[in-house]
């Protein structure tokens, strides 16, 4: 191959462009197919490297080089591979003057990568890309960079996706592709989700899954991510309303945590068997652990001495673990809101799994934030829960229930909120026993005086 290529080399300009194309088609068509990596790895640095060959030369062969790739010429996949890398590999040096030769290689070997699943590697070479330089549409950019992002998800490197993600942004003023767009969208949701904001995630992903030009089966996908997330998101006001309009979608019903989604938009408590069937759905970012900082571990190591002889020993849990753990124990706490007037430090503590001085910096945070309405009475050691009419009409019109006509006014506020609960009871129980008897599993009974 030295020799030919020394021969090639010594004749004139005009003809050594077409003689050097020629010998690529040469090589490729060979009976002989071990030694075509080989032998295109020196041609490759003999135009490259060597100055008699010339610059319009070398361009010339490396751009007839990149199309007989492109149009998959080499059969076997492997040399296909190593091929496009080693010609990648040895005109890098040289950047500047094959600059759209290697840029066209790497998007090349980014396909070969994306097809063996090699989403990290992919990713690394479409970092290589020079985007700044040339003369290269926004659009352009754009499009590369939400490509980049997608393979670092996949392989959940969400810090890194990120920083493409910024890059971005700034371009999506120039974006006109509507699938770039999709794509970008899609993108926003998943790294709001790896970045735990999972309100933001939830919303993003249930708008996507109302467009029509995404697949049935993908927009299923990203509904059931849409529910994953709102049950994963802090417990408060914001979640509710999210949880509202995933439990109004009618598409919810066939999901497979449904019946989780509903427990959490009507505020009941969720037992562990729910929890773990929940969490076998969830993908390891979901199942993170999370840091208890030193002041609110101190705080919560403090124990109810006074009444641990008379109630059963109290958990020694000194709060959540991992973020399914934190958004469970706030979504029992708030919905122990809605049944007691108000509880133990030790009470809710058993009811949530944690030490009482636990459950009480729990509590605290969450009314400090505004998630929960209530007061703590560190003497009592007693959390009063605080009623909002407004919350509870909206809950009741939601739920079903319609409008809760109100008694007159007798001054006693707690007596007015045990009515309330009374009637929603006695309501809700004859719904039941209402739906029963219409399938036939309860007969109904008249008693005579």
């Amino acid at each position: 191959m030295e020799s030919r290529l020394a021969q090639l080399s010594s004749l004139g300009q005009k003809d050594k462009g077409p003689a050097f194309i020629a010998l690529i088609r040469e090589i490729i068509t060979r009976p002989d197919q071990s030694t075509i990596a080989q032998d295109i790895h020196a041609l490759v640095d003999f135009v490259v490297n060597q100055e008699s060959v010339g610059l319009v030369v070398g361009r010339q062969v490396l751009s007839e080089l990149v199309k007989v790739l492109g149009e998959g010429q080499i059969a076997d996949p492997e040399t296909r591979k190593r091929v496009v890398k080693d010609t990648i590999d040895t005109a890098q040096p040289k950047i500047v003057s094959f600059e759209e030769q290697v840029s066209t290689l790497r998007f090349q070997l980014a396909d070969i990568l994306e097809e063996e699943e090699e989403w990290s590697e992919a990713a690394r070479v479409l970092m290589g890309i020079s985007l700044d330089a040339g003369q290269r549409p926004d659009s352009e950019k754009m499009r590369v960079y939400v490509r980049i992002v997608r393979l670092l998800l996949e392989d959940e490197d969400s810090v890194q996706a990120e920083t493409y993600f910024n890059r971005a942004q700034l371009l999506v003023h120039s974006a006109n592709d509507k699938e770039i767009m999709l794509q970008f969208k899609l993108c926003q949701a998943r790294i709001s989700d790896y970045s735990r904001k999972f309100l933001e995630a939830a919303s993003r992903y249930h708008e996507l899954s109302y467009v029509a030009e995404i697949d049935e089966e993908e927009r299923r996908h990203m509904l059931l991510a849409a529910v994953t997330c709102a049950v994963l998101a802090p417990a408060g006001p914001n979640r509710s309303r999210v949880l509202a309009s995933l439990y109004r979608d009618e598409r919810s019903a066939e999901l497979p945590t449904y019946n989780i989604l509903s427990k959490m938009f009507f505020d009941h408590i969720l037992r562990s068997a729910e929890i773990k069937e929940f969490e076998a759905t969830l993908k390891p970012h979901q199942l993170a652990k999370i840091a208890i900082s030193s002041n609110d571990r101190l705080a919560s190591a403090t124990h109810d001495d006074d009444l641990a002889g008379s109630e059963p020993a109290a958990s020694t849990r000194t709060g959540p673990t991992t973020v399914l753990d934190r958004a469970v124990m706030e979504h029992n706490l708030l919905a122990s809101s809605k049944i007691y007037n108000n509880i133990t430090f030790r009470g809710l503590g058993a009811l949530l799994d944690l030490a009482p001085g636990a459950a009480e910096t729990m509590a605290r945070k969450m009314i400090e934030q505004g998630r929960l309405r209530g007061s703590i009475d560190q003497v009592d050691r007693l959390i009063w829960f605080e009623g909002n009419r407004e919350e509870d009409d909206a809950q009741g019109k939601a739920g079903g229930l319609g409008e809760v006509v109100e008694t007159e006014d007798t001054g006693a506020p707690f007596t007015k909120r045990w009515d309330a609960q009374i009637r929603v009871t006695a309501a809700n129980v004859e719904s039941i026993v209402q739906h029963l008897t219409e399938r036939g599993l309860v007969k109904n009974v008249t008693v005579q005086a």
